[in-house]
């Protein structure tokens, strides 16, 4: 299995969860993570798994990662396993009424991911997933990694 884990990070836990996810992937010389402003074409060839994940800003995916899976062309990743992840701040730990009247409406980063993701010809390996920070900076919420390598094993046994 060729996997490829593409991430943007804003604070470095989103980083962090990629390097977890690809780790629970498999090997370095058949699993790669890379920060998605270096990813080439040529990165994308003979790939079984896409790996895409991104921090929540506003909402939604950060531009870095929109326009990454925006610039793929059409069926790009036709028999492709792909998955997508978050990072993001739980509505539990704000007790915000607001946010969490926005999130119901908006989302988090990884649902929309996964749709453009499957929209391009991928194969959704995993339901999207998003992994806990504390506050806008982070750090991650304990055992965020534990649970984003937990994750990474179930998409590599499903993609």
């Amino acid at each position: 299995m060729k996997a490829l884990v593409v991430y943007d990070s804003v604070f470095g836990n989103t980083e962090k969860v990629a390097l977890a996810v690809a780790e629970a992937l498999g090997p370095k010389d058949s699993v790669t993570a890379r920060r998605v402003g270096e990813v080439k074409p040529e990165h994308l060839d003979g790939l079984s798994l896409l790996v895409v994940g991104s921090p929540t800003r506003a909402f939604r995916p950060t531009p870095a990662t929109t326009g990454f899976v925006g610039s793929l062309p059409p069926d790009a990743l036709q028999g492709v396993g792909v998955a997508a992840f978050d990072t993001r701040i739980s509505t539990a730990d704000t007790n915000s009424r607001f946010l969490n009247f926005m999130v119901k409406l908006f989302g988090y980063a990884a649902e929309p991911i996964a749709a453009k993701l499957q929209k391009k010809g991928g194969k959704l390996a995993a339901a999207p997933e998003g992994f806990f920070v504390s506050g806008t900076e982070g750090p991650l919420k304990d055992g965020e990694l534990q649970r984003a390598a937990l994750w990474g094993r179930q998409v590599g046994t499903e993609g």
